[in-house]
């Protein structure tokens, strides 16, 4: 029987993603990460997401080397920021993440942001993934005219799209889109980044006493119903074990329904379509 955190969601290729992460954003403090990293394998997790401008796959990887984990049980992502997207560029920022990380391939590559060069970056990521040096391609915080463009080009199809998902803001029409499209919906910010009232929230509190979950809980397995990829980010060790153990109860129709109620149509995290943000954030520092 699969272990409840090896439970995995199969990407259009044939590879298989578990369905819960370690997500390291904003994880910026080497020893707290790997901390963090340790306390995630002891709990079972093997998926973990990180990204060039998180500043900190080198701290993934020694957290990774020192919880012992053979590298073929470890699914590991990371994402090309804005400012080295381009053909050429993508491929040397992809080899430089392999140096940090410490590994000879990845499992998951992302176009981290649709900047004005995606396309270009596309195609350094698709000959990547010929080449072998990537298990599977993706992209995040792609809108459905994005992915369109896309297709439009007669380009392969991202086999996932990591985007901002949560209660309050459940990305319905790109969530079917996606479904429809045979990609993978993987959601960052699941909790809503702690910038919402949802852990207090009644309904959700209500829910949680129904099985003895928290709210937290509550949303993530909201999530895994929904047939989504999770990857909330503590640095708690108690708080990552809280939330992996989602595996042992499920919602009811009536109760997914109440979740999908709480919708507010807010976004947290940055639009997709900030043309401003993301022509800026495509301009390298002078110390990059």
């Amino acid at each position: 029987m699969e272990k409840p955190l090896l439970k995995s969601i199969e990407m259009y290729n044939g590879v298989k993603i578990p369905q819960i992460g370690l997500g390291v954003f904003l994880m910026k403090d080497e020893e707290e990460l790997v901390s963090a990293v340790k306390a995630a394998v002891e709990s079972g997790y093997r998926h973990f997401d990180t990204a060039k401008i998180y500043g900190n796959e080198e701290y993934l990887a020694r957290g990774l080397k020192e919880s012992g984990v053979a590298r073929e049980d470890i699914f590991l992502t990371s994402k090309v920021w804005n400012y080295d997207q381009g053909f050429e560029e993508t491929k040397a920022a992809f080899e430089e993440s392999l140096r940090k990380l410490d590994t000879d391939y990845l499992d998951l590559y992302l176009i981290h942001w649709p900047a004005p060069k995606y396309i270009e970056t596309w195609k350094a990521l698709m000959e990547l993934y010929e080449e072998g040096k990537v298990r599977a391609i993706g992209v995040s915080n792609f809108q459905i005219h994005h992915l369109e463009e896309l297709k439009k080009q007669e380009l392969m199809q991202p086999m996932i799209n990591q985007i901002e998902t949560h209660p309050e803001f459940p990305q319905n029409e790109l969530h079917e889109y996606m479904k429809e499209n045979g990609i993978v919906h993987e959601a960052w910010g699941p909790i809503g980044q702690g910038k919402t009232g949802l852990l207090s929230n009644p309904v959700l509190v209500a829910i949680g006493k129904n099985y003895q979950k928290t709210p937290a809980q509550v949303i993530l397995r909201w999530h895994v119903q929904r047939g989504e990829v999770i990857i909330p980010k503590s640095v708690h060790a108690e708080r990552i074990r809280e939330n992996s153990d989602i595996f042992d109860f499920s919602l009811t129709d009536e109760e997914m329904d109440l979740v999908a109620s709480l919708e507010t149509g807010t976004r947290y995290g940055s639009d997709p379509d900030d043309q401003e943000r993301l022509k800026e954030t495509s301009i390298r520092p002078e110390n990059q």
